[in-house]
């Protein structure tokens, strides 16, 4: 009784332009994704993924950023009501599970390019360690900053590690390649920024600033999907698949392994 009351809480822990922000970046990474699949399936040339430093560089990474400052701005929000780590800890286990299931499906269709340590390994880690920092405030934005440099210091200056056991913290194999890469530096990074707003501007699950309470039905269609980010993003992509096999099934039959009978 006491796990289902904890969880509830944290549901409840809800703000609804933090909700409005994850409805943007849902609608960012479904467009992204789409335009990946068609570049990947050879159905559409779209330029996704693009060269480093270009606009669709920059906006799968715009997308995830809004999906892990957001997460840490609620961590602490729901923190403050239900005042115990072993949920959110918990919650990051279930995460890095279905991960490693986002590993195996990826590496069935594309061995030379799945994912290692896609979105949900990153906020599975994530989840397990931020309850260690959730006692600091200004320290989680200073060291935030500085996991933030080191992990842009290292894409920016290509800097490479011939041991593939380090790709969770952002030391990548020279070559290495892959559909979806968030690792620790610079991402815990932001993290660690959005548990310093969310401490800030959202102290005792109660906001700082005034804002008119959302309840129109329009506003609380759009707002809707930023409640269940991870339902969304795990269901996206059988249903993007799935759409693309049934308009295109030439083009994405062969990528996937012949039936045992």
């Amino acid at each position: 009784m006491a796990v289902a009351a904890e969880t509830k809480a944290i549901r409840r822990s809800r703000f609804w332009e933090i909700d409005l922000l994850r409805t943007i970046a849902i609608a960012m990474m479904i467009t992204f994704h789409t335009l990946y699949l068609l570049n990947f399936f050879d159905i559409r040339s779209t330029g996704v993924p693009a060269p480093p430093y270009g606009f669709w560089w920059w906006f799968p990474r715009m997308t995830g950023g809004i999906f892990i400052f957001t997460a840490g701005v609620s961590l602490t929000i729901a923190y403050s009501k239900v005042k115990r780590k072993w949920p959110f800890m918990r919650r990051g286990l279930e995460i890095f599970a279905w991960g490693v299931g986002i590993t195996l499906v990826t590496w069935l269709i594309d061995p030379g390019g799945y994912v290692r340590f896609g979105i949900l390994h990153f906020f599975g880690i994530a989840f397990i360690l931020a309850p260690f920092f959730l006692r600091f405030r200004f320290i989680n934005l200073l060291l935030g900053a500085v996991l933030m440099a080191a992990g842009i210091y290292l894409q920016v200056q290509r800097i490479y590690f011939d041991f593939s056991g380090l790709l969770w913290l952002g030391l990548m194999p020279r070559g290495f390649s892959t559909w979806d890469y968030w690792p620790l530096l610079p991402w815990f990074g932001l993290f660690l920024v959005g548990m310093f707003c969310g401490a800030t501007l959202y102290p005792q699950a109660n906001r700082r600033f005034s804002i008119p309470e959302s309840t129109n039905p329009v506003t609380s269609a759009l707002i809707s999907p930023g409640r269940h980010p991870l339902v969304i993003y795990l269901a996206q992509w059988p249903a993007i698949i799935g759409i693309l096999l049934l308009l295109f099934p030439a083009s994405v039959l062969p990528y996937f392994p012949p039936l045992p009978f």
